[in-house]
């Protein structure tokens, strides 16, 4: 490559806007809501109330979300204002990690100069989440990825389990089936015991108590599962015990708030 044209390149590169990573809340679907101030970073807060291009997950919930922002910071531009790209039902329904959706083309603005940001419904976007498609799309294209600090549920979880933090995997989500989500427990226990790996994942709120019945049902006496839910509310739940003390008490696990579950030695 010549001077000339590696110059070009840069020039090029430098002039494309940046894509920003933006968390929100953990309180998406619960009955009470948490203080944007007491969990989320202010740098975080003023940044997502400048961006007027966004691509997210869902339109309704993001504009519910920055009008919180703007509660506390003003947004730059007004919120019927804000461009909101949403994305396809498909990569909802069946994830985007796979690097089968080509999400370029959401990344315009980005192109033409803009700062865009990225979100979720809860979390940390593209973590448990969908928006691993556009992270990939905008480092294809030279566009600068800049994550920023707020809550992520699977570390909240992990630090408060007692279990392996220096070894540890997110399997996302287990099978539905009952037969097969059991095979699947006893296969994430088999791998935790033998190598120490704790073994993380997350439901459906609405099937929590199957989760948790089938584990309880299944794990061997002497494993260690921790189940925390509601994470940064008030209302909070971080339990960590043998299976064996689990049967012997009652769950506090509810079927509406968000959970996450781990297991290991």
């Amino acid at each position: 490559m010549s001077l000339q044209t590696a110059t070009s390149a840069d020039r090029m590169h430098t002039s494309n806007g940046h894509l920003y990573l933006v968390p929100v809340p953990l309180d998406f679907g619960c009955d009470s809501q948490t203080s944007l101030q007491d969990t989320m970073p202010w740098g975080t807060l003023s940044v997502a109330a400048r961006l007027q291009h966004w691509v997210c997950e869902n339109a309704k919930s993001t504009r519910a979300y920055l009008k919180r922002v703007h509660e506390i910071t003003p947004l730059r531009n007004p919120l019927q204002a804000l461009q909101l790209q949403e994305l396809p039902r498909e990569v909802h329904k069946k994830g985007d990690h796979s690097g089968s959706f080509d999400a370029r083309y959401l990344l315009a603005p980005a192109l033409q100069g803009h700062d865009m940001g990225l979100t979720s419904e809860a979390g940390m976007p593209a973590v448990a989440d969908p928006g691993s498609s556009v992270v990939r799309a905008a480092h294809d294209l030279g566009i600068e990825v800049v994550p920023l600090t707020g809550p992520v549920s699977l570390l909240l979880a992990l630090a408060a389990s007692g279990l392996n933090g220096q070894n540890f995997a997110f399997v996302g989500y287990l099978p539905q089936e009952a037969s097969e989500r059991a095979q699947r427990v006893r296969e994430l226990e088999s791998l935790a015991l033998k190598t120490g790996q704790t073994q993380m994942f997350i439901e459906t709120p609405y099937r929590n108590a199957v989760m948790l019945q089938t584990l309880l049902q299944t794990l061997q006496h002497n494993t260690r599962l921790a189940v925390c839910s509601g994470l940064t509310l008030s209302s909070s739940i971080c339990r960590s015990d043998s299976i064996k003390n689990w049967r012997q008490k009652t769950s506090p696990l509810d079927n509406s708030t968000p959970a996450v579950f781990a297991l290991g030695r």
